[in-house]
């Protein structure tokens, strides 16, 4: 398959690798120092499943690679509708679009640009991964922590060959696939998980270990999780009962030293998914008559971060 990762960081670059290495025709876009490094040297993988370096072709401009199978998009939510802008020349008429951003707007929001009302095939698709990875120098991702895998399928559940193809060469790369059943609870149950986690580990500048260790905090962080499923069936999203015990039992699995990419952002000063994380709680929950006080506070607390690390970078 033909396949273009649009944000080549920690997520993209980490699944975009391994499709290269499987054999795929892999396409990175990135930019500055990152593009330069991938060119020169390829994009290096450090990881406790193994290290490995592929080749592969990098772009700046989407209109240098035209229409491709597949576009990842792996961008930071808040960079979402900076990189739809610059998608077009990736999509042809079968297109999959396959976002993997933290949240679960993300999908809309592409839909209104890529799938129309009438539009004979969607483009977007539902898609979630789970992995702890992030950029650690110019062409070169560092995996981090968590098995990694990946879940998608087409919003209104239908089969359809290119998700097929697409599960087909994940499975060849050796990443954990599923084609879910109901793509929107498995986008809520990762939601569950991502937004409380984030946010208090941001507020708390805690890891995992702490986060769950602490009494005070495991509170928090369970009641954060109740108040994300309880929204998420207000909309009318199927969750099931002992999913926030799923959750947190997931979480005492998880290495102890792991911290949320948004808390990363935070606590160094950068913009980051606040606003589609703990802010869409609040939204959509205020949309849905449902509190939401843990997300709320959460929220309060990091804004004053967030609009000062926007304000530094122009954004």
């Amino acid at each position: 398959m033909r396949i273009a990762v649009f944000g080549s960081g920690g997520v993209g670059g980490y699944f975009g690798a391994r499709l290269a290495q499987a054999g795929e025709e892999v396409v990175f876009i990135a930019r500055g120092a990152h593009l330069d490094a991938i060119r020169k040297h390829g994009l290096r993988v450090e990881s406790y499943l193994g290290d490995f370096t592929v080749a592969a072709r990098a772009e700046q401009d989407p209109a240098a690679v035209g229409a491709v199978d597949v576009v990842l998009v792996a961008v930071k939510a808040w960079q979402l509708d900076e990189a739809a802008s610059a998608m077009p020349p990736l999509v042809g008429s079968q297109t999959l679009i396959v976002p993997l951003l933290n949240g679960v707007e993300a999908a809309p929001r592409l839909a209104e640009v890529f799938d129309p009302p009438g539009a004979p095939v969607p483009h977007v698709i539902g898609g979630l991964c789970r992995i702890s990875a992030l950029l650690a120098a110019p062409g070169v991702v560092r995996h981090a922590a968590i098995e990694p895998s990946i879940a998608f399928n087409r919003l209104d559940g239908q089969a359809d060959a290119r998700v097929e193809r697409l599960r087909q060469a994940f499975d060849r790369a050796g990443v954990k696939v599923d084609v879910a059943a109901d793509i929107h609870a498995a986008l809520w149950t990762k939601f569950a998980f991502i937004a409380p986690f984030s946010g208090l580990g941001a507020l708390t500048r805690a890891d995992a270990h702490t986060l769950r260790s602490l009494p005070e905090t495991r509170r928090l962080l369970q009641a954060g999780i109740e108040e994300v499923v309880a929204v998420g069936r207000a909309h009318g999203v199927q969750l099931a009962d002992d999913l926030p015990q799923r959750i947190l039992r997931g979480i005492d699995a998880m290495d102890g030293a792991t911290v949320a990419s948004m808390a990363r952002d935070i606590i160094e000063g950068r913009p980051s998914e606040l606003e589609a994380q703990n802010g869409a709680v609040v939204r959509l929950g205020q949309a849905a008559g449902v509190e939401t006080p843990v997300n709320a506070f959460v929220y309060a607390c990091l804004l004053p971060y967030e609009l000062r690390a926007r304000a530094a970078g122009g954004r």
